[in-house]
């Protein structure tokens, strides 16, 4: 028999970060404990307020109630969840935790081992013109190749005088740009936005308007001269026969995957699956998970082999993280074997 419980964590950020939903200061997160044997299992529930499908009254509840009913096994619990991706994420990450040899170790690879790393692209966050300016230097000097500028909170000329003033000094071969507007566009504007954008090689915009607008997002992306990615528009649509719909419906050039936005691994799989079977590529993503959370996407995303930065980088924004291997060094996210973890709730 499976023993089950569950911790509620509160992650504070170092430094405020702004997003298009305003300014974050704290992430609360859960964590599901599993015990069998003597082993352990750990998974970490990314509840993100104001953008998880599942941010709802019960959650907690619904947590309680998965502890209480571990023993219906994962795959009977999985299909009880499907409007819960965030604790199907944490579920997926206890159980393989359970199994391993190491709680800590979801998917042996090179990875894992430090013989191979993972590159990722450097956030920058929203705020004033000098702060992002400052942050894109620090992103520059540490050796990123990739920079993601999350834009649509300042004024668009201050926005696109930043990234001129990194187009001045890197040409794309150099510093790839991505830009992330969270839905920030107006639908009538989104078009002519995304042609000034182009005009400075970026290499591809995130959501440029709201989710939810599948008729206008599909007409952006037959008309873009810039790729665009799907991201908040994959949240919330559970059946594969609807993820399939949407993705040849709209037809973007990538999609983005957040396994505790869209139900883990099993639901990442689906999406990058259907993605490919369009045409489209993907990256995966982080959703300001704790090192636990990072670490089970990160070994998963090694194991799928892309080319692409991955947006991995998210380990350094809390005071309290927890101590991990997990280490962001020259763009690329490593494993330092001679890093241990430090789990303590």
């Amino acid at each position: 028999m499976i023993k089950a419980s569950y911790k509620k964590y509160i992650l504070n950020f170092k430094n405020p970060s702004g997003t298009s939903r305003g300014i974050l200061r704290t992430k609360e997160t859960w964590f599901i404990i599993l015990e069998k044997n003597g082993k352990i299992g750990i998974g970490e529930t990314g509840l993100f307020r104001g953008l998880s499908i599942d941010d709802v009254p019960n959650y907690e509840e619904k947590i309680k109630w998965v502890c209480n009913n571990i023993n219906l096994g994962l795959h009977n619990l999985l299909k009880e969840l499907c409007e819960f991706p965030s604790i199907q994420f944490g579920l997926e990450q206890a159980f393989l935790s359970l199994e391993s040899n190491n709680s800590f170790e979801l998917f042996p690879s090179e990875f894992t081992r430090g013989e191979q790393a993972i590159p990722i692209n450097g956030l920058v966050w929203m705020g004033e013109k000098e702060f992002m300016k400052n942050q894109i230097k620090e992103k520059l000097k540490t050796g990123f190749s990739c920079i993601k500028m999350k834009i649509g909170a300042i004024d668009f000329e201050s926005e696109i005088e930043l990234l001129k003033s990194i187009r001045k000094e890197f040409s794309s071969n150099e510093i790839e740009l991505r830009v992330d507007a969270n839905g920030a566009f107006n639908p009538n504007e989104a078009l002519e936005k995304l042609e000034i954008l182009s005009e400075l090689e970026i290499h591809s915009i995130e959501q440029p308007i709201k989710q939810g607008q599948i008729q206008e997002m599909a007409e952006l992306c037959s008309k873009t001269p810039l790729p665009i990615a799907l991201d908040e528009e994959l949240i919330g649509v559970f059946s594969f026969e609807n993820k399939r719909k949407l993705l040849e419906t709209i037809k973007p050039q990538f999609i983005i995957s957040k396994p505790s936005l869209i139900g883990g691994f099993s639901g990442s799989k689906d999406w990058i699956q259907l993605a490919e079977n369009n045409n489209a590529d993907w990256w995966i993503t982080s959703a300001l998970e704790s090192n636990i959370g990072l670490n089970a996407i990160a070994q998963f995303t090694y194991t799928l082999q892309s080319k692409l930065p991955q947006g991995l980088g998210t380990g350094g924004l809390f005071t309290n993280n927890f101590e991990s291997p997990l280490e962001v060094l020259n763009g690329t996210l490593q494993y330092t074997n001679s890093k241990k973890w430090n789990f303590k709730i």
